[in-house]
């Protein structure tokens, strides 16, 4: 028997909802807004949880992640009455197993409830002793990078090409360099090209080397990268800017595993792992012409997209504890300790340089601090510590002003478009309620985390996202 638990606040479709769950000879728990939903779900054990989107307290697809994140790890069916492409792919991207539209019949419901616990069946039986994977750098428990571990196991443990995505500083590199650790080749070659620093002139000659004498300045033979990672692994990083007059040279090699180095008259074999990256839209780049649709495919049989760092800001912690220990050992230093207010300022930052730039931040303020055994915000860069200070500013709102339709406009130039008048709606709710509870708890963290019902991590995401400060309420 299964456990499911249904979050909607409609409660005919709860009570419907759970008489087919147990029809079906499962269990069923109801909640009807987030914060009972979030409580039900990390202090009891679900296999399935079907979530609505529009809720009293905010967007379903906003905590998907969250409980997904939950020890039990349950499977997520998004049910809505207003669906839309937009809202299905969030919801897979956040880690959904399915996105069905409301009004639900049995057959809506009990096809991927089968389908989920077939699959849970499926695991137990196959799943093999799970083994620590070695994550050299590679810091965070949040569920966005705990999906990312999952994929990095699986690529370790196959054959396949793996395409890794990210913005710049994501630590695409690291993920590269752990897939090739924790695979059979890991004792072989690790070979490095990064695409951007090559000239085009010469990328041909360092993928598949030469021959001496085969241009202008080969006064010997050179083997190229693609021979150096036989039996390792060949790491292109940014692959988007590999030239296209290249590409489908560089395809024949992947299909084939044979080439020709230039200038000789004999085919080569090797037999290399391809691991690429790319901080850039490829997708994109193929609708453009810039980048062969083919070769694509080919190089992502399986993707990771590492999140930006703003986007699992829960793991900062825990990033900033790891390297703050590193670099003081590198620099021979007693481990530092670490306020409450530098925590503050690093949560409330951007961080558009991602975790390379907070790794950069942390190793600046440890020199800063010299001595000094703990690390307050004075000791981080400016910037930092501007917009941190702006965030601690609650400005006064003017009331908006409120445009009067013309008599003869028609009302469909003063309604807008129902999604975007639903999702600023939502938004200015969120945004009233943190304002409501800063004022309330006195800007108290700890005391806001108790009436809101979230953890301390998830409550500075929203206050982030509003650009509402825990500071100056009377």
């Amino acid at each position: 028997m299964a456990k499911v638990l249904i979050i909607d606040d409609d409660k005919s479709v709860c009570k419907m909802l759970s008489e087919m769950v147990k029809h079906m000879e499962h269990d069923a728990t109801v909640a009807h807004t987030i914060k009972n939903g979030l409580k039900k779900a990390i202090s009891e054990q679900f296999d399935v949880v079907f979530l609505d989107v529009m809720l009293p307290d905010g967007s379903g697809l906003d905590i998907i992640p969250e409980i997904r994140g939950t020890d039990s790890s349950p499977e997520v069916i998004i049910m809505t009455g207003y669906g839309s492409p937009d809202g299905a792919e969030m919801a897979i991207k956040n880690g959904a197993w399915d996105y069905i539209q409301k009004p639900l019949t049995p057959k809506k419901i009990a096809l991927p409830l089968k389908r989920i616990l077939q699959y849970h069946d499926d695991l137990k039986k196959t799943q093999k002793t799970t083994v620590a994977l070695k994550l050299d750098g590679i810091v965070g428990k949040s569920p966005q990078m705990r999906a990312c571990f999952d994929l990095l196991a699986q690529a370790a443990d196959s054959e396949a090409n793996v395409l890794i995505t990210g913005e710049t500083g994501t630590g695409k590199e690291l993920f590269a360099k752990a897939i090739h650790s924790n695979s059979l080749r890991s004792d072989k070659n690790w070979v490095v090209v990064d695409c951007t620093v090559i000239p085009e002139s010469l990328v041909e000659s360092v993928l598949l080397g030469h021959e001496k004498g085969a241009f202008t300045g080969a006064d010997k033979a050179q083997d190229g990268v693609i021979i150096q990672a036989h039996d390792g692994t060949l790491f292109l990083d940014e692959v988007g800017e590999l030239p296209v007059s290249l590409q489908k040279a560089f395809l024949r090699v992947l299909q084939e595993r044979r080439f020709r180095p230039i200038g000789s008259k004999q085919e080569v074999e090797s037999n290399f792992r391809l691991v690429t990256a790319t901080n850039r839209d490829l997708d994109l780049m193929v609708k453009k012409g810039q980048f062969r649709k083919d070769l694509l495919y080919r190089i992502r049989s399986l993707t990771i997209e590492i999140p930006s760092l703003k986007q699992r800001l829960e793991d900062i912690k825990e990033l900033l504890v790891y390297y703050v220990a590193k670099i003081c050992e590198s620099y021979r230093l007693e481990t530092k300790g670490i306020s409450p207010d530098f925590f503050d300022a690093l949560y409330v930052y951007d961080w558009p340089g991602n975790v390379r730039e907070l790794i950069n931040t942390i190793e600046r303020a440890i020199l800063e601090a010299r001595q000094e055994p703990t690390l307050f915000p004075k000791h981080l860069p400016t910037h930092i510590r501007i917009q941190a200070a702006r965030s601690s500013v609650r400005e006064t709102m003017k009331p908006p002003v409120k445009e009067i339709p013309l008599e003869n406009s028609a009302p469909t130039e003063t309604l807008g478009r129902f999604r975007e008048v639903r999702e600023a709606t939502l938004a200015e709710m969120e945004k009233n309620y943190f304002q409501e509870l800063m004022e309330l708890t006195k800007g108290s963290i700890k005391e806001a985390c108790r009436v809101s019902g979230l953890g301390r991590n998830r409550l500075y995401i929203y206050l982030k996202r509003h650009n509402i400060s825990r500071l100056g309420w009377e």
